[in-house]
């Protein structure tokens, strides 16, 4: 019994911080910027890249989950933890980028009245820091899987879905915001403080 006790344990672990992140997408991508947006006119640029994220998530939890119970490619059991604490720290980080973009922030891609380049917080740093803050969190589904190929299968898929995002968001903030932003590009990277 006790040997199934780790197990259990962290099965537990992993469907807290799972709901913790369905929730806080719920709140923070829909509930909060509808609020926050109320009587706003609000251009949609979307170009379908809000149903690929969505899908691309669909298909990250369903791997991870075949990875982990099939033990494809597996890691050492320990590579669990880290996983969940990168799971966490991607979910404060999306959260926190939402929260400093404000108003401005939407699940889909769109643009406002009135909307100026953020160059706060982590927007300091990066010009896409919630869809890194998702990077995270996928490694992290990956490393939680104990499966490296369920780290790679991820990360791939997260090029991918937001690759083609960035390039959608970019274009309709380059229309929008006009020099502004090219500057902004000049100084930031999309994901990653000093490389990417």
């Amino acid at each position: 019994m006790s040997a199934l006790l780790p197990s259990e344990t962290n099965t537990l672990i992993f469907q807290i911080v799972l709901t913790l992140w369905i929730l806080s997408e719920i709140l923070g991508t829909v509930i909060i910027p509808r609020i926050r947006r109320r009587g706003t006119v609000v251009e949609r640029k979307d170009r379908g890249s809000g149903l690929i994220i969505f899908v691309t998530i669909i298909i990250s939890l369903a791997l991870g989950s075949y990875y982990a119970t099939h033990n494809i490619a597996p890691l050492p059991s320990w590579f669990f933890y880290p996983g969940i604490v990168l799971m966490i720290l991607g979910i404060v980080l999306r959260q926190w980028s939402m929260a400093i973009l404000g108003r401005f922030f939407s699940g889909s891609v769109a643009t406002q009245k009135g909307q100026f380049v953020v160059k706060k917080g982590p927007y300091k740093y990066v010009r896409h820091p919630s869809y890194t803050g998702a990077l995270i969190i996928l490694i992290g589904l990956g490393l939680a899987s104990t499966s490296w190929a369920a780290v790679l299968s991820l990360v791939l898929l997260f090029c991918i879905a937001y690759g083609y995002r960035i390039h959608v968001e970019e274009k309709a903030l380059i229309a929008d915001l006009g020099e502004n932003y090219v500057e902004y590009k000049k100084h930031t990277k999309r994901l990653i403080p000093y490389i990417i």
